[in-house]
């Protein structure tokens, strides 16, 4: 059976039961940064994530608060998720994560355009993706805060 309650309440652990598994961030990535909604997109990323693991995530995130689950607009059996302001508040995290990974890793596929952008004015660049995914859009997804 898995815990429902925290180890302790060190902020450190508290993040990591909170989304510090490597599946949670990336469901999170993927809205943030291409748009994704549905089960079936999550299925798609590279990572290859697979139907349990990503059905016990999603649920997890939503219970955790992290996600909302509503119903798809145009197809009834489908659920769409989002970021809650919780989730929203993620953004910074993951974009420092993201920058510290295109400095250190040689075969990044960031941007480096985008995270000079990141890097010249942080606050700013946060507060625009997060309007952007409040919104509805993405970073490079559909309704795309930046081309490229």
């Amino acid at each position: 059976m898995k815990r429902t309650d925290n180890k302790s309440h060190c902020p450190v652990n508290f993040a990591l039961e909170t989304f510090g598994d490597p599946w949670s961030l990336l469901i999170v990535r993927d809205i943030v940064f291409w748009g994704k909604r549905t089960y079936g997109e999550f299925l798609e990323s590279g990572e290859g994530i697979s139907t349990n693991v990503l059905a016990a995530r999603l649920a997890h995130l939503e219970q955790r608060g992290i996600l909302a689950k509503g119903p798809h607009p145009a197809d009834g059996r489908k659920d769409v998720y989002a970021l809650t302001e919780k989730g929203i508040a993620l953004i910074p995290l993951l974009l420092e994560m993201c920058g510290w990974s295109a400095v250190h890793d040689p075969q990044t596929t960031a941007p480096m355009e985008f995270v000079q952008a990141v890097y010249a004015d942080r606050e700013t660049m946060f507060t625009r993706v997060q309007d952007a995914v409040r919104a509805g859009g993405s970073l490079f997804g559909p309704q795309a805060l930046v081309k490229r």
